[in-house]
């Protein structure tokens, strides 16, 4: 992402749920009620006329489900822990992501939002305007990681690395280097306390090496002058609990899109499609 400039990909990650959470209660896979009002409003109506038209389907068959269930089994992975006794949150890359205020629980839990200055920025200020004043219980940690580390400004900011902690780091590592991957996990193994875990979503290797053909990543790859974001990480398909344990995780929990598809996409549901080529894992330290 360009240095001044707030992620597109994250504005339409918000597009995403407000188009989903418009849909009756039986039939939304996910609800956020506060993502219309994160969403850029020239591109919420954009996206709708695409998929209410079926080209968004028809250029990503799939992709629109994915993102949905993507943030529905995450928000599921975060409810889990809530009942396991949650005492502090990492959003990595958070955007316009709105966990903080959806989850009342929350309210009880030390949270913090990292993400880069300028989005974050445009986050605090629709935060505002939302909720009228910033959440007090959200510590909002703005990292340029050109210059500046994840375990020099989160201690700054007064994380605790002896609390039990959840690390959300929905839709970043495949647009990280390899060694930021790296960096971002080490720092969770070394740095949370016992039980604590890490959920991410990735891409697979013979997808992002195009062995396997994907039309969204083919897209992204497209409009990559748009939002300057470049797919640059994944792993390989089947691969990802060798390369957690290696990294020294366990209980490693892995969901494909097979999975998702089967575990969330039922009734009204059924015939919607969900794209292939990601993983989502949750992995405890």
């Amino acid at each position: 992402m360009r240095r001044h400039q707030t992620s597109l990909t994250a504005a339409g990650i918000a597009v995403a749920r407000a188009i989903e959470s418009k849909k009756p209660e039986g039939e939304r896979i996910c609800y956020d009620p506060f993502a219309r009002r994160f969403a850029p409003g020239w591109l919420y109506f954009l996206t709708v006329l695409f998929v209410k038209s079926g080209y968004a389907e028809r250029r990503g068959p799939g992709v629109m489900g994915y993102l949905a269930v993507r943030e529905r089994y995450i928000d599921d992975v975060l409810q889990e822990f809530l009942g396991k006794g949650l005492q502090q949150l990492v959003i990595l890359g958070a955007g316009y992501d709105a966990r903080a205020y959806r989850f009342g629980e929350l309210k009880q839990v030390r949270v913090f939002e990292v993400d880069h200055p300028a989005t974050q920025a445009d986050k605090l200020a629709r935060v505002q305007v939302i909720f009228g004043a910033l959440s007090a219980h959200v510590t909002y940690v703005a990292v340029d990681f050109n210059t500046q580390t994840l375990e020099q400004r989160l201690e700054e900011s007064g994380y605790d690395p002896t609390l039990k902690t959840l690390f959300i780091w929905q839709g970043v590592t495949m647009y990280l280097t390899a060694g930021a991957v790296d960096d971002t996990l080490y720092f969770v193994v070394r740095h949370a306390a016992l039980g604590s875990a890490v959920v991410f979503d990735y891409i697979y290797r013979s997808v992002l090496d195009e062995v396997q053909k994907h039309g969204e990543v083919s897209n992204m790859r497209r409009y990559r002058f748009m939002t300057g974001e470049r797919l640059t990480f994944g792993i390989e398909e089947g691969a990802v609990e060798t390369f957690l344990k290696e990294r020294g995780f366990r209980q490693i929990r892995d969901m494909d899109a097979q999975g998702l598809k089967q575990v969330y996409f039922t009734g009204k549901n059924a015939g919607r499609k969900v794209t292939s080529g990601y993983g989502i894992v949750v992995a405890q330290v």
